[in-house]
């Protein structure tokens, strides 16, 4: 070994122990003809001093030190006078008084400083991961996503559960999004399919009798990238047998909490998670992965107003739509130019405009007569509101004066996706979520379907094989909208973590949802024939659930991007600056895999010759 000690380890205990320790300078400093470098490893930092007296040969190699360069030293741990100790160190009560210094390898400028915590441009870091991870913060959350993978296999093996691997390889599945593509070299004109998701294996394996199954499982989409998506991720899958809802949530639930009470202490993390089905979420929040640290509810409106003759509200309650609104806490001191960019903003998301309402001044509304607060009330639309009405409106949603209401009158879809976009922005606006808070939920009875981008057929808001419940099974063939799935989703701050359910485990039963999706028996065999045919034979009834450790990890660490807790992720343009991929191939291996490049594709580099 080139070292018998950590650096970030020692401690005044070791005071007068010699060491070997090696690592990188992190950094050098030259006072009155001593030379100090801090010193680097994976454990952390500490301080080495070079004499001239004492040892002129190290003196004299630590003269020639620069940042990143790699080293070795020997020498004595000495502890700090009490006026020298740094107390920004866990090593700042000693230092290291060097005898003996070689350089294992030089380095030239680093494009960025990996001393310091300072703003780099995305492609640079990406260019250079490499540098990019020896950064404190990156190290950390490299070493915590490691943690959060060691604590759930223990937490899962202590319950267990069998950790089993499934292919990588496999057949295309319907999950949602486009399938990453293998071409066969022996079995020309066919492909594999990266897995989405191991959802059927792990469906199979309960199946084979395997009844508590989990994986850390790498999975694979081809779709538009964001903050929360990568084409190449990670999820912990797990899949019970003998199991209903409620026991899966309960699992989930321990997991999550002693999970984020163990990794993220500095995180207050309520509990009992909050359980609510879809319905409730969306009325409540506009959405199914609502953010509860905001404190901000939906209220529907729309009985106040429905004989209002303000056309806006009568006309979106007689088109079959609602008023719903809520109110922003101390909004009133918006600035009409602030109140126009919300207008625009809902604009934005889809709606035909927003009607906001100002309550100027301080107390409750009831602390002023109607006419009173209809005279000290701002808004585009007040002319055509009256002062009782605007004290009803702002009741129902819980505000005082001072607050700012903000009301959109159309279609429960369109209210929703508005006012959760206008929630979220005057949230992050107004710092109203607490950054110190893992708010986790668990939300239930998804729709079974949804209409496709088209509006022509019906497909599965989870995935084929979710189970609905019994009770709406009539409705599979007469109402596919009203069925009931039996989906969860653990969400936390506003984003979903895992999204899992009961499955179908009996063949006929698949059959029906596959007919309402409109799949015949032919083409229901061709797909899912494997799956139909092992249903046939004692398929226990089971449940499971697909968590993001990515996103896990982003949220202990608290980072907004899940490539901040990644080694090596693509861009959002799913390419690596960094090696170069996805890059050009020659054309010989297009020919051993039968594979032929379009006109336009060659055009664009798509192959070289041999």
């Amino acid at each position: 070994m080139l070292r018998d000690f950590e650096a970030g380890l020692l401690r005044p205990g070791h005071a007068g122990q010699d060491v070997v320790l090696a690592g990188w300078v992190h950094r050098r400093r030259d006072h009155g003809g001593l030379v100090f470098i801090d010193l680097r490893d994976f454990s952390g930092i500490v301080q080495a001093v070079f004499h001239p007296e004492d040892a002129p040969a190290a003196f004299e190699v630590a003269s020639a030190l620069r940042s990143e360069y790699v080293v070795q030293i020997a020498g004595q741990v000495v502890e700090r006078t009490p006026e020298t100790v740094n107390p920004d160190l866990s090593t700042g009560g000693v230092e290291v008084a060097v005898r003996e210094a070689r350089v294992l390898n030089e380095a030239e400028t680093p494009p960025f400083p990996i001393n310091q915590d300072t703003p780099v441009d995305e492609a640079t870091r990406l260019r250079y991961r490499y540098l990019d991870l020896r950064r404190e913060r990156m190290t950390a959350n490299i070493v915590l996503r490691h943690r959060v993978v060691r604590f759930i296999r223990n937490y899962l093996g202590d319950r267990d559960f069998v950790e089993i691997e499934t292919p990588v390889l496999g057949l295309a599945t319907p999950e949602g999004a486009r399938d990453y593509l293998v071409p066969s070299r022996i079995h020309p004109g066919r492909f594999y399919a990266l897995p989405q998701s191991p959802q059927q294996w792990k469906q199979l394996l309960v199946v084979a009798g395997q009844e508590r199954y989990f994986q850390i499982a790498r999975c694979y989409r081809d779709e538009d990238l964001r903050a929360d998506r990568q084409p190449e991720f990670t999820q912990l899958d797990l899949e019970l047998a003998f199991v209903e809802q409620d026991d899966v949530l309960d699992l989930i639930e321990g997991l999550y909490s002693e999970l984020a009470l163990t990794e993220g202490g500095r995180f207050q993390t309520p509990t009992p998670f909050p359980r609510m089905t879809w319905a409730e979420a969306m009325e409540r929040y506009g959405s199914d992965k609502p953010d509860l640290r905001i404190g901000i509810e939906i209220r529907d409106l729309s009985s106040l107003v429905e004989d209002s003759e303000f056309g806006v509200f009568r006309n979106a309650i007689a088109g079959g739509g609602r008023v719903r609104g809520f109110a922003v806490p101390g909004g009133s001191d918006t600035p009409r130019r602030g109140a126009d960019a919300l207008v625009e903003l809902a604009q934005e998301l889809g709606a035909g405009g927003l009607i906001w309402i100002a309550f100027d001044g301080e107390g409750d509304l009831g602390s002023v007569s109607p006419e009173e607060l209809h005279e000290q009330t701002r808004s585009p639309a007040k002319r055509f509101i009256d002062g009782e009405t605007l004290a009803a409106l702002g009741a129902a949603c819980g505000a005082s004066r001072g607050d700012m209401l903000l009301i959109v009158a159309d279609r429960d879809e369109v209210t929703s996706r508005v006012l959760d976009g206008l929630m979220r922005h005057v949230a992050e606006q107004r710092e109203l979520a607490d950054p110190n808070v893992l708010a986790f939920a668990l939300i239930t009875d998804f729709p079974m379907f949804e209409r496709d981008a088209a509006d022509t057929r019906w497909s599965a808001v989870h995935h084929l094989f979710t189970s609905p419940y019994e009770e709406d099974d009539e409705l599979l063939e007469t109402d596919p909208g009203r069925v009931r799935s039996r989906a969860y989703d653990l969400i936390c701050n506003g984003q979903e973590i895992g999204s899992g359910s009961i499955r179908i485990h009996r063949r006929e039963r698949l059959m029906r949802v596959l007919r309402a999706l409109d799949l015949d028996e032919s083409e229901a065999e061709e797909r899912f024939g494997h799956m139909l045919q092992a249903f046939t034979f004692g398929a226990p009834p089971h449940g499971g659930i697909a968590l993001g450790i990515d996103r896990t990890a982003a949220l202990l660490a608290g980072e907004r991007d899940i490539r901040e807790v990644i080694a090596f992720p693509k861009t959002k343009t799913a390419s690596d600056p960094m090696t170069g991929a996805p890059s050009a191939v020659e054309a010989q291996q297009l020919a051993d895999v039968h594979v032929a490049l379009t006109p336009e594709a060659q055009a664009s580099g798509g192959a070289t010759d041999v």
